[in-house]
């Protein structure tokens, strides 16, 4: 967390001792332009000094000079450059009309006149009381003010970074002021810059914002948790030491060069999860976390297979945002599991270069050297610049600039939406995972029945390629193509969202029934031929769902009117009374409450490094524990064929398993075992 704990050092007379002050801030980035900041600083204590001068008091704890010097702190352990820190020590005394943007300009030059006007106009955004209102934009003046901050952000994030500051800044120093005031900032604080920090994809002042916005909004359920917290820090404490120490031991020995460190979760992110998933404090688990830093993307997933073979891993709570970042860049791996004293805990795994970009987001690679941005950063940058294009383009197609504090928000809160291009620049509203051929659906139900590929960002890209929002959209196509019932297979992901695949049935169900028959019944006995169920009552099932025969029964699976899974459900549910229910040990539906107990799975695959990390990293992330391996390798063939025993606990968790681990690179086949 960015935070300034030491007091500055100051001289008798108030002012700075710049030499001490600038050696704190050259351990976090190094500066270009010593004289320049040295000049600024000297002219934010003038100017102050007159104005205490002229009203005969002094108030410290308001004191701009001093918040421009912590503004300056901050931005430096952002790694910002020299321009931006001049700019922050220079903001409040413009702001305050103690000094004017002239008198910047000709004493510092147009490029840090220009970034301060930038700032400047984000202070539009704090005219606006949020607490009364969700909109911003109630007048053409306020609209206008809106428009021009977008702009600013656009032009140069170092505005957004600059004001970001600025508000960290504010909601520290309310700590004394009274209850309207502070209810006033951090509503504005947690409204907007809380989700921006988000979305730009800095933890460190994330965190902070919307913890102190948390404590001043809900006082009573932050002092509750937060005592919550101090009650169990020693114990948990002491925890994390016995969790480090033993993966330590098993990193030495597997050769892994690791920084192992316990990590603390934040006030508000507690109380978050308490409520969105209605847990007491006692069920929140990653209160104890520890987090792993590694050299390389090989090392986590290696870090990973080790954590999984210490300690048994808790179902559903495996996350992969290394394979799959999030829409803010976001990369680490996340998993539970349960540790010593059967107690669950959290454990991260990533990169340093991921632990820097999830602390810093657009900061990571902010190292400017005379002027230049590190040519690596080019591709980070201007993925997140490209949202807040894309929010003023958004705004821009609506006519309007209201609701940006909702959209905010909700961006970072509710990952449901991603908003995209097509080529003509217009904005496409879409669900979260929706893919080029969801898009395609979506423009219009021909462009998807003859949708050939698509290129996102100028680049070719799959069908199924999940999109994200800011990409660039453009659906290839010819008359010649139709739509292929693999579009309809969900684990190969290529229709998410209910408007494509409603339209792909609506399609199939026109084409010849002969076709639809065949294809259903085939597609049928292949899932239960790698199920391992045998003696299928086809004519119940078809009665179950609806359908007049068996035939029915098929045409409907092969139009996608009848999901594959629904059938498999079906089966297990009649499996009692109808099949010999050896053939459904340790499997039920995810509806039904019966006791899992352990199958067996074959995997025929080409030998190779990693195969046994990533069969087990597939099953961890499906919720499924396994219980024993037996590997068999035939060097002649180069191959290796693995026996699994594992617990599931549905049909459909199973199938899905199955479905990836046949697509992962090097296996040949993966089925289900019948009981021995």
């Amino acid at each position: 967390m960015v935070q300034v704990r030491e007091e500055y050092s100051f001289n008798p007379d108030g002012s700075v001792n710049f030499e001490q002050w600038l050696n704190r801030l050259e351990t976090y980035v190094g500066l270009s332009k010593h004289d320049e900041l040295r000049k600024a600083c000297d002219l934010s204590w003038q100017v102050e000094q007159q104005t205490v001068a002229a009203h005969n008091a002094w108030s410290p704890g308001i004191s701009s000079y001093r918040t421009g010097l912590e503004m300056a702190e901050i931005l430096a352990q952002l790694h910002l450059d020299s321009e931006a820190i001049v700019v922050a020590v220079l903001y409040r005394p413009v702001r305050e009309s103690r000094l004017s943007l002239d008198q910047v300009k000709l004493e510092f030059g147009e490029n840090i006149a220009r970034l301060l006007e930038g700032v400047l106009r984000m202070a539009a955004i704090n005219e606006t009381d949020t607490s009364k209102t969700r909109v911003l934009g109630q007048s053409q003046d306020q609209i206008e003010n809106v428009r021009k901050m977008l702009l600013a952000m656009v032009d140069d994030v170092r505005v957004a970074l600059i004001k970001l500051a600025e508000r960290t800044c504010a909601i520290r120093s309310v700590k004394n002021a009274n209850e309207e005031k502070r209810r006033r900032v951090a509503r504005e604080v947690f409204d907007i810059y809380a989700p921006l920090a988000h979305r730009l994809g800095i933890g460190q002042l994330k965190w902070e914002l919307e913890d102190l916005s948390f404590r001043y909004l809900q006082p009573e359920n932050y002092k509750r948790i937060a005592s919550l917290i101090d009650e169990r820090r020693v114990d948990r404490e002491r925890f994390i030491t016995e969790v480090t120490e033993e993966l330590r031991r098993q990193f030495n020995r597997a050769g892994i060069d690791a920084e192992i460190n316990g990590r603390a979760k934040s006030i508000y992110s507690i109380w978050r999860k308490m409520q969105r998933k209605q847990l007491d404090f006692s069920q929140i688990f990653d209160i104890r976390a520890v987090r792993v830093l590694v050299p390389d993307v090989r090392d986590c997933y290696a870090a990973l297979g080790i954590v999984h073979n210490i300690w048994r891993v808790i179902p559903n709570e495996f996350d992969d945002y290394i394979a799959n970042p999030k829409e803010n860049g976001y990369q680490s791996l996340h998993t539970a599991v349960i540790g010593p004293h059967n107690k669950v805990f959290e454990i991260q795994i990533r990169t340093y270069a991921m632990d820097d970009d999830a602390e810093l987001g657009v900061c990571a690679h902010w190292r400017y050297k005379e002027g230049i941005v590190d040519p690596n950063y080019k591709d980070g940058f201007e993925e997140k610049i490209e949202w807040l294009r894309q929010v003023l383009a958004w705004h821009d197609e609506m006519g309007m600039v209201g609701g940006l504090a909702e959209q905010l928000r909700s961006d970072a809160r509710a990952d449901d939406r991603i908003y995209v291009f097509t080529p003509e620049g217009h904005v496409v509203d879409l669900m979260a995972g929706a893919t080029p051929l969801d898009f395609a659906y979506y423009v219009h139900t021909e462009v998807g029945h003859h949708c050939s590929g698509a290129r996102v960002n100028d680049k070719v890209v799959a069908l199924n390629y999940r999109l994200k929002t800011g990409d660039r959209v453009e659906v290839l196509s010819s008359p010649l193509n139709s739509p292929v019932r693999d579009w309809l297979k969900p684990h190969l992901g290529y229709a998410n969202t209910p408007r494509s695949r409603a339209k792909l049935v609506q399609w199939f169900k026109l084409q010849d029934k002969d076709q639809n028959l065949e294809y259903g019944k085939e597609w049928l006995e292949t899932e239960f031929k790698r199920l391992a169920i045998r003696h299928i009552p086809y004519e119940d099932i078809a009665k179950k769902l609806g359908c007049k025969n068996v035939d029915g029964l098929f045409v409907s699976v092969g139009t996608g009117a009848i999901a594959v899974d629904e059938v498999i459900d079906v089966v297990r549910l009649l499996s009692a009374d109808l099949v010999p229910a050896d053939l459904f040990a340790g499997m039920h539906s995810e509806n039904s409450g019966e006791q899992t107990r352990s199958i067996h799975l074959g995997i025929l695959a080409h030998d190779r490094a990693g195969l046994l990390r990533d069969v087990s990293a597939i099953l961890a992330a499906e919720g499924i524990y396994v219980l024993a391996i037996n590997t068999r390798s035939n060097k002649q063939a180069a191959t290796a064929y693995m026996q699994l025993e594992i617990e599931a606990d549905s049909f459909t968790r199973l199938a899905r398993a199955l479905d990836h681990l046949n697509d992962l690179d090097s296996v040949i086949e993966a089925t289900r075992l019948e009981d021995q």
